[in-house]
């Protein structure tokens, strides 16, 4: 599922100029590979109907007052699970650490846990292991899934279809658990809500090479969550 993966992760990302160009060959690479049902790809379709009748701008406009002006809908993976906890810094650099074990180069200024970073890595991998690893964030998956749709946007088909591929539901409980987020109202309260705390670089590196010590970092975050709930 190697170019299913790939074309994903350019539909979740920033819409340019090139991508619009080229969202045709895009929707044949997925065809062509078929890891996705029919039901499954025709949820993408108001995706690329909005690539061919749509000026760039109006889609990154849209772009950025979906993922760039809230935190319930971050594309960071760990800003679900982590928030501004003090592990956050720490699983970023586990995962990086997961990156380099398996040859993948970041060529971008983003953090490890960006979506379409991820989705990039997990390309690269056997189709049982890139299935294992993406079960591992289904939880926050599903989430902005749920998220998207409420706002009747046609991104909701692309976390479908990441869903699908990845086999795994999570349970109600586990997206239950994740951050109720509300967004903020002014922009002074966006500046506040998207400050980040600062990531200790310096810190030992655990060994993140496999998908079972992301899952760890998941959970334990999870729990986290939990026990401030129950503590507030």
């Amino acid at each position: 599922m190697r170019y299913t993966l790939r074309a994903l992760s350019v539909l979740i990302a920033y819409p340019s100029e090139d991508l619009q160009a080229h969202s045709g060959a895009v929707r044949e690479a997925l065809h062509g590979e078929a890891e996705l049902p029919p039901e499954a790809l025709a949820r993408r379709d108001p995706l690329f109907e909005a690539f061919a009748s749509q000026d760039v701008f109006d889609l990154q406009a849209h772009y950025c007052e979906l993922f760039d002006s809230s935190r319930a809908l971050s594309l960071h993976l760990f800003e679900h699970v982590h928030g501004d906890g003090r592990q956050r810094g720490q699983a970023m650099i586990d995962l990086g650490q997961a990156y380099l074990a398996r040859g993948f180069m970041m060529r971008e200024a983003e953090l490890p846990d960006y979506l379409p970073m991820f989705l990039e890595f997990l390309s690269i991998l056997p189709n049982d292991e890139a299935e294992e690893w993406l079960a591992q964030p289904a939880h926050v998956l599903e989430a902005l899934e749920q998220r998207l749709t409420e706002r009747e946007t046609y991104y909701a088909g692309v976390l479908h279809n990441l869903l699908h591929l990845a086999k795994r539901r999570p349970t109600t409980g586990q997206v239950r658990d994740l951050p109720d987020y509300r967004d903020p109202a002014t922009p002074a309260e966006i500046d506040r809500a998207w400050e980040d705390a600062p990531i200790d670089f310096s810190a030992p590196l655990g060994d993140a090479s496999q998908p079972s010590a992301l899952m760890t970092r998941l959970r334990a975050a999870q729990r986290d969550a939990r026990d401030q709930a129950k503590g507030g």
